[in-house]
């Protein structure tokens, strides 16, 4: 569980050390890349505290949404219609799924009370 958090603060530290504007044009692009990477770090962080972790399936996830988002971006941009928006919405949603399941976990590991996990 550690790794991804780690990961996570170091990609974090770096950005905030290496000033980079990215241009305007590309801000669709870049952020639904971004929205994508952080649903596969959440997606990561539950499958580890689920016992399920895969570091293939984590990294080609991660890689993979990024460059999906990415492209519908472009077609959208090309057809002139936001289908980023699709993307948007199924990473967030899933990110907010991750991000459930992690709570419950550490609920549960810090009250056991709740046998949810």
């Amino acid at each position: 569980m550690i790794i991804p958090i780690l990961g996570l603060i170091v990609g974090v530290v770096i950005g905030l050390l290496i000033p980079y504007n990215i241009p305007f044009q590309y801000s669709n692009y870049v952020a639904v890349a971004i929205l994508a990477s952080m649903d596969s770090v959440f997606g990561g962080i539950a499958a580890t505290v689920q016992g399920k972790f895969d570091m293939k399936i984590f990294l080609s996830g991660f890689f993979g949404n990024a460059l999906l988002a990415a492209i519908l971006a472009y077609i959208g941009d090309k057809l002139g219609i936001p289908i980023y928006l699709a993307a948007v919405f199924a990473f967030g949603n899933r990110m907010f799924l991750n991000f459930a399941i992690i709570r419950r976990f550490l609920l549960n590991k810090y009250s056991k009370k709740d046998n949810i996990l």
